[in-house]
């Protein structure tokens, strides 16, 4: 099998992973939502949608069509990094319980999260998410993808850590 087809076997397994989260996460917001939760942050949550798949369809379109070189070194280390940040992310949702959703809803009067990885980093996902959008590309080269990516997510999870931050400074 060639390296762009074992990529791409990669990259289906991160977009079913991603299924997975937004199954558990259309639960939870569902939930929390029953619970009196109040969503913030509406606005930059259709560029995160697209953005994320962005970086799926990124990774592949770039690797199949610049054919890339892979680098054993490099495609083993961030094949390391991607799962350390699926096993971090997976350990943020574990964490949050009901309380964990890719949106922004907080419950009114529920307690703040500040055990797991919350205990050392306040936004410990958005670290996995920033891992992740570096890593994932350049297990196979895919250098245009990952700069891009990274540029983007960097503007939006600003955008979105300080609409976060300030829903979860009502809690306090």
């Amino acid at each position: 099998m060639s390296s762009e087809a074992l990529f791409t076997v990669l990259v289906l397994a991160v977009g079913l992973e991603r299924v997975a989260e937004l199954a558990v996460s259309q639960r939870n917001a569902a939930w929390s939502l029953a619970q009196g939760g109040v969503e913030s942050g509406r606005g930059h949550y259709p560029f995160m949608v697209v953005l994320h798949t962005g970086l799926l369809g990124g990774a592949l379109v770039e690797v199949w069509m610049r054919r890339p070189e892979v680098v054993p070194v490099l495609a083993w280390a961030m094949l390391a990094l991607v799962a350390i940040s699926q096993g971090l992310r997976w350990w943020c949702i574990a964490t949050l319980g009901r309380q964990w959703n890719t949106r922004v809803i907080v419950v009114p009067g529920a307690a703040r999260v500040t055990g797991g990885p919350y205990r050392w980093i306040p936004h410990p996902n958005y670290v996995a998410v920033v891992v992740e959008g570096l890593a994932l590309p350049l297990v196979h080269s895919a250098w245009g993808t990952a700069i891009v990516f990274t540029a983007l997510n960097g503007s939006l999870l600003a955008t979105r850590i300080r609409a976060e931050d300030a829903a979860l400074a009502r809690l306090a």
